[in-house]
């Protein structure tokens, strides 16, 4: 009689590790777009065994585009190069935990409006995988219940949250919704300036297009005034 693992009935192989990371996610019905972190689902030691796998899936692609690996030397690591480029470094918000940021309390009671910036930010389109690249400037008003974060927090946030495949829209409201829930204040507006590669690079090649797009909550949205303020304080900087 053959036993479960004879050649007439051979060990099913493991699934891999970007399955077993899927299957996590969907049992807890949770979202994994794009531009959405699934941190929480990684278990340790898994994101080397991603790397792996990414990167053979890379080496595919490469034979699909019909490219020599084994005797060109200039991509013979190339398969392995991307891997870890997508992983650790312009996706990589996708994989890692928030960063951590200490939160003050506003015990002077600060009421006027603050703007940081610009930041520059790196990310890229959903769409195509290419760059996008550009600035964002970040207005608060806050108010004595807020909290307030470090200077260098602002950054450290916007890069966790643009190292993902991105549509720009939704990257900036994203960022808008972060802040929020940190520091509440009365006020919050974002605008990012940046150039999108999709066009540059390739599609209608416009080198002059740029997108801006804004968010204005709370106080920036209801007061005239306060967003005409904002606005003509981040124009003086980026004329």
């Amino acid at each position: 009689m053959s036993s479960d693992t004879s050649p007439e009935h051979p060990t099913p192989a493991a699934p891999a590790v970007s399955e077993r990371i899927r299957a996590r996610i969907q049992a807890a019905k949770y979202r994994f777009h794009a531009n959405d972190n699934i941190a929480a689902f990684i278990e340790p030691g898994e994101m080397e065994a991603l790397l792996d796998e990414v990167q053979e899936k890379m080496k595919s692609v490469l034979e699909s585009l019909v490219i020599d690996t084994d005797s060109d030397h200039n991509t013979q690591d190339t398969a392995r190069r991307v891997a870890k480029m997508y992983l650790n470094e312009v996706f990589k918000g996708r994989y890692v935990a928030e960063p951590p940021v200490t939160e003050f309390p506003n015990v002077e009671h600060l009421n006027e409006l603050m703007i940081v910036g610009p930041i520059t930010v790196r990310s890229a389109c959903s769409h195509h995988f290419c760059p996008i690249m550009g600035k964002l400037w970040i207005g608060i008003m806050p108010n004595q219940h807020s909290n307030l974060i470090g200077l260098s927090k602002y950054a450290r946030l916007a890069e966790w949250i643009m190292s993902r495949p991105q549509i720009q829209e939704e990257a900036v409201t994203q960022i808008a919704d972060l802040l929020q829930d940190k520091m509440n204040p009365d006020g919050l507006a974002i605008v990012m300036e940046a150039d999108h590669f999709c066009m540059t690079w390739r599609g209608v090649k416009d080198m002059d297009s740029k997108m801006i797009n804004s968010v204005m909550r709370g106080s920036f949205l209801k007061d005239a005034n306060l967003r005409r303020e904002f606005l003509a304080l981040l124009n003086n900087k980026r004329g």
